[in-house]
């Protein structure tokens, strides 16, 4: 008997996995790109991170108030770290923020409350396998709310007993808390929101000598999970370690509000992992280096120069930051 044609054999399980084995070699570096790209994005646009902020536990009369005006411009690249074939990824956003500022008596003891709101307006690019990619976002960033006690070396001062007392050695801690109501798209690569809310606990020392004011801060961001971070099509749930921070100032002063600042900081930790998967790479070391200047116009109005740029940064956003903020102070309850 002659035997029949042959059936073709479209189903081996050679051909099957030939197939599974093109379909992961395509899909698994897409999805290392966008695991790697959020991850890297998120560092480069969460710049409560790498904050330098001067003169941040010295104490003012309870009742004091302030609103503040900042405009910050920042430029800077993506440090990629050679883990995927992306090249000139560059950044430039401006951030305007407003601010409000109070002063009270915390069990007699010196204390303020910060609020701010930042909007920002910027443009990412890089080449990604060749090709140049461009995006541009404006919108809102995330709140932020800072409460800030001292623990030792300033009471609640009155105004009248505030102008007797001359500070030595303050000791003080903070706690501030990033909301998520900037905007976000889980579908969108690149947002100014985080989309989670993150808390920092720290810890202050400030010392003067004559004319002469140290500063050093030590503490840690912790984060609650982003329920929709990006992954390509369909938004995973994306959680990030805490991030260690250390941060030192050396400013001298030539008068009421005006005074000059060398500012530096350091900052690891904040290794992500999206659906479970944890991905080493992402583990951010970097520190900034600065300088911040204050003049006093009147006796309500300031102004605040500061500069800053990234010295070592090993994953996530080296930016160069300028920033000038017009800040309106006055003494009195709320009427």
């Amino acid at each position: 008997m002659a035997p029949g044609p042959k059936t073709p054999r479209t189903g081996s399980p050679r051909r099957i996995r030939r197939v599974r084995d093109a379909r992961a070699h395509y899909f698994m570096p897409h999805f290392r790109r966008a695991l790697f790209l959020s991850s890297l994005l998120a560092a480069a646009l969460r710049l409560p991170a790498q904050d330098l902020a001067p003169r941040a536990y010295i104490i003012t009369p309870i009742h004091t108030n302030a609103i503040t005006l900042t405009w910050g411009y920042y430029n800077g690249g993506l440090d990629f770290a050679g883990t995927i074939p992306i090249t000139g990824a560059t950044g430039s956003y401006s951030v305007p923020v407003i601010s409000l500022y109070h002063t009270l008596s915390f069990f007699g003891r010196s204390a303020n409350i910060t609020a701010s709101l930042p909007y920002a307006v910027g443009t990412f690019e890089g080449t990604v396998l060749g090709t140049q990619r461009s995006v541009y976002r404006s919108g809102l960033l995330d709140a932020s709310f800072r409460f800030s006690v001292n623990l030792h070396g300033g009471p609640a001062m009155q105004v009248h007993d505030f102008a007797r007392w001359k500070q030595k050695t303050l000791l003080g801690m903070s706690l501030r808390v990033i909301a998520p109501t900037g905007q976000y798209d889980g579908t969108k690569l690149v947002n100014w929101g985080i989309h989670r809310w993150a808390f920092k606990p720290e810890f202050g020392y400030s010392r003067r000598l004559g004319n002469w004011l140290l500063d050093g801060y030590g503490g840690a961001w912790f984060y609650t999970t982003n329920s929709a971070a990006f992954a390509g099509p369909v938004p995973r749930p994306q959680t990030q370690e805490p991030i260690g921070s250390l941060e030192g100032h050396l400013s001298y002063d030539f008068g009421p509000r005006t005074w000059v600042s060398f500012d530096g900081n350091f900052w690891w930790g904040g290794i992500t992992s999206l659906s479970g998967v944890t991905n080493l790479a992402t583990k951010q070391v970097g520190s900034r280096l600065g300088g911040t200047g204050s003049l006093r116009l009147s006796r309500h109005h300031s102004v605040k120069i500061s500069y800053s740029n990234g010295t070592y940064v090993r994953f996530g956003g080296n930016y160069q930051n300028v920033s000038v903020a017009w800040q309106y102070s006055w003494l009195g309850r709320p009427k």
